[in-house]
């Protein structure tokens, strides 16, 4: 590909993808690797900027992550981001050590001051909010270096060393909370890397259009197809590339919200496509009798769709590949070399280890959630289906806290369906990403006819973010929310108290299991 790249080297933190997806926003393609990719291999590369992410280590403790120390060699600006801001001090002759007491050590939203001579921070205000998140401290910074941004805690927030092309920040710039973050890693690319902003979502599509129909060539795929927006636009990018080789399937599990088995079949009626509705929601719940802890019953989800999968690819006939409709924010949360796991989705870390696929094909893998909607709409895709409010593939058994039961399940379907009815009723849905029901697993006491009742409580999920990354709760009008409880506790029998969740991500997840 002639095209300008940067290159991300993964040192295991959470929102590591994240600085690719910034990256890409600002039209110069990239691609993440792991932090020992050999030498050779980064020159061969050819990148115009490498990036050093963050991490859950400590840059002084044995056998903590380090790059091939000859990478600030290779005449390419760096920009180290939190731990890999601190491995660029402790490389290049600084000292990192552990905050010596709790007010060296940041977290969360900081108030922070820039030196904007600095490349990095020109154009922007002298004084600004950053995300914060690290207990050591760069006690010394390499020669050659500067300090470039300072907080009441922190004297050397950042460091650079603008002659060899060498920036360093010791918060997180990916994430929305840091207020000018996106316009920090802009003046990167474009000031220090000297990017033309080559790349665009139509270069993508073709890219992997051309790759599917490399890999495949005359071999069969079976795309699991939920209706959900990743699954669509997977869909869409395969019949393109593959055509009639491909067939949907789309697994009615028993954990749908109210109506949606009917309207997916209904929306892909539509299309000029094999599509397969197989009802296997007897087999799944089943498998989830008496199961209470969230990861169990994900990689319990995870592998009865390949099962599924595989039963209904034996009724086709030979078929090579599996296709799925996996995204970035999914292969970051189940985890990924050295970060930890926060949630194992059925379609990474919920997968089996033996399935009788040639391959996985996963054509939507680098993508975060609003660049699939981009794609969607570079292939053509209905506004409505590029749009749909997201709905994981564990579908309502992670929005029940603890085992999953039919009559969990009925009591949740008909609570979301009122929520999600009275949000559309207000005009609401363009002022959230996703907000759904979940159930508790706590019955408390309440009164209802002047009879005792001692019933589950329903919570209220509602996130405004652009890559479920990151996401803050949405303040739903105290008017809007009285008409749903109201609605809800009249409507649904065995709940009797209605919760709204006012938590943000992080710390919190958007979804509850």
């Amino acid at each position: 590909m002639d095209k300008q790249k940067v290159l991300v080297l993964d040192f295991g933190g959470q929102y590591n993808q994240l600085i690719a997806r910034r990256v890409r926003e600002c039209n110069v393609y990239c691609e993440v690797k792991p932090y020992d990719t050999p030498l050779e291999e980064i020159r061969a590369y050819d990148p115009i900027g490498i990036i050093f992410t963050g991490g859950p280590s400590s840059v002084y403790e044995a056998g903590s992550p380090h790059a091939d120390k000859g990478v600030f060699s290779l005449g390419v600006p760096i920009l180290g981001i939190c731990y890999g801001c601190q491995l660029m001090a402790q490389e290049l002759g600084g000292l990192v050590t552990a905050a010596q007491d709790d007010s060296a050590r940041e977290f969360g939203k900081t108030q922070t001051f820039f030196e904007t001579d600095c490349r990095l921070f020109r154009g922007l205000p002298e004084e600004s909010v950053t995300w914060m998140s690290h207990g050591d401290y760069m006690a010394r910074v390499p020669e050659g270096f500067r300090l470039t941004a300072r907080s009441a805690a922190c004297p050397n927030v950042a460091i650079c060393d603008e002659e060899k092309g060498f920036y360093g920040v010791q918060f997180h710039p990916e994430v929305n909370h840091t207020r000018y973050g996106r316009e920090m890693l802009r003046n990167f690319l474009y000031e220090i890397c000297h990017a033309a902003g080559d790349w665009t979502m139509a270069e993508y599509k073709q890219q992997a259009i051309d790759s599917i129909r490399a890999k495949v060539g005359s071999g069969k795929v079976l795309l699991g197809l939920s209706g959900g927006v990743d699954s669509s636009v997977a869909a869409a990018l395969l019949a393109e590339a593959v055509g009639k080789q491909l067939t949907c399937v789309f697994v009615d599990h028993g954990l749908m919200r109210l109506n949606e088995g009917d309207e997916v079949e209904a929306a892909f009626a539509r299309w000029d496509i094999n599509f397969v509705r197989v009802d296997a929601s007897e087999r799944f719940l089943e498998k989830l009798a008496g199961v209470t802890e969230p990861e169990r019953k994900r990689k319990i989800i995870g592998e009865e769709f390949i099962r599924v999968f595989e039963a209904e690819a034996r009724k086709i006939g030979t078929v090579d590949y599996l296709g799925q409709g996996t995204i970035y924010p999914d292969v970051i949360e189940s985890g990924k070399g050295d970060a930890a796991v926060i949630k194992s989705h059925h379609n990474v870390g919920g997968l089996p280890k033996n399935v009788d696929f040639k391959e996985i094909i996963e054509p939507l893998r680098m993508l975060f959630k609003d660049e699939v909607r981009q794609l969607g709409r570079e292939l053509g895709l209905p506004e409505y289906l590029i749009t749909r409010q997201p709905f994981p593939g564990p579908g309502l058994g992670i929005r029940i806290i603890g085992e999953v039961t039919r009559e969990k399940l009925a009591i949740l379907r008909k609570a979301d369906f009122i929520f999600r009815e009275e949000i559309a009723k207000a005009g609401l849905q363009g002022s959230m990403s996703q907000y759904f029901a979940a159930l508790t697993n706590m019955r408390s006491v309440g009164v209802m006819g002047d009879m005792r009742t001692y019933d589950y409580a329903i919570a209220l999920r509602s996130v405004l973010t652009d890559d479920f990354m990151t996401a803050d709760w949405v303040r739903i009008p105290y008017e809007v929310l009285d008409v749903v409880s109201r609605r809800i506790v009249n409507e649904v029998q065995g709940v009797n108290r209605i919760l709204y969740d006012v938590t943000s991500k992080p710390p919190a997840t958007v979804e509850y299991e």
